[in-house]
């Protein structure tokens, strides 16, 4: 086993690892799916590599878990919007914010 070969796992690890948390702390805002995405698809190249090399495993597994968490939870608020948007829908045309939030409560 080559020094560059264990330097590219464990970077393919660590790339995993940071995409995921990066996608989790993201996934509020949508970024954080495909961020999760491509985290996972790394994660799991990277177990796969850290199974042969013995290297990197740990991180492979924290991408492989935060990045299955970030794609879950941007597909919750995807859902939560578009439940909100169409309970709410009736509401986009307001005279006034007080009128809006009437008619949020009104919706909800």
């Amino acid at each position: 086993m080559s020094p560059h070969h264990m330097v590219s796992t464990n970077g393919l690890a660590g790339a995993a690892a940071v995409l995921g948390a990066v996608g989790l702390s993201m996934s509020v805002v949508f970024i954080g799916g495909p961020l999760g995405v491509i985290g996972l698809i790394l994660g799991i190249v990277a177990l796969r590599t850290a199974k042969r090399t013995g290297t990197g495993r740990g991180r492979a597994i924290t991408g492989v878990v935060t990045s299955a968490i970030a794609i879950v939870v941007s597909v919750l608020i995807a859902v939560l919007v578009v439940w909100y948007a169409n309970k709410t829908q009736e509401c986009y045309q307001p005279d006034s914010l007080r009128q809006y939030k009437q008619c949020v409560q009104q919706q909800l």
